[in-house]
């Protein structure tokens, strides 16, 4: 039996990005008669491309959704129950993306597939890359989604709560080895 393994040169032709977790957050804020803000305590983020080329990049973040704090222990009780995050039965939200587009000297678009509550639909997550060329940097992104569109029809008692959610990201990533991205100019 023989295993084959990626040549030492192939691998070096490749970026390769570490994401600092204690130096990032995933955050999400709901507009309600009461505040609903929140983070989320324990995730995975990876990037990865296939070229040096920045539009071959795919993000894929997994959520521990049980996690949540939005620093009320009812709150973050509503929302890990069965009418909002239902964490007994789908532990984990996540962002995979599909396609990533440059939209500008330091912005990009990424569609990908995201799921919450074992609902997939496809979303738009909007990045600016801060650092870019220097080989580590922030990427700050923001996506917004219906509460509804994942079956989140419940509210909480007395509070009025829109559909919209807003959802930051903020990741902290590092080039471990491989060469530079090329960015359009």
């Amino acid at each position: 039996m023989s295993v084959l393994l990626p040549s030492l040169s192939w691998a070096q032709q490749v970026p390769v990005f570490a994401i600092t977790p204690v130096e990032s957050s995933i955050k999400f804020d709901v507009e309600a008669s009461v505040a609903i803000r929140g983070t989320f305590d324990k995730w995975t983020a990876t990037l990865t491309f296939t070229s040096p080329d920045v539009t071959s990049g795919t993000l894929d973040v997994e959520i521990q959704a049980a996690t949540v704090d939005t620093g009320s222990s009812l709150k973050n009780g509503k929302l890990k129950s069965k009418d909002f995050f239902d964490v007994n039965n789908n532990p984990l939200i996540t962002f995979k993306s599909t396609k990533l587009v440059q939209t500008g000297a330091n912005t990009f678009e990424v569609d990908g597939n995201f799921t919450i509550r074992g609902v997939t639909r496809s979303e738009k997550l909007t990045l600016a890359v801060i650092g870019k060329g220097t080989g580590s940097g922030t990427i700050n992104g923001t996506l917004y989604f219906d509460r509804k569109d994942y079956g989140m029809n419940s509210g909480i008692p007395f509070i009025k709560i829109a559909n919209r959610v807003e959802v930051r990201v903020a990741l902290t990533a590092k080039r471990v080895s491989g060469p530079p991205l090329v960015f359009k100019q």
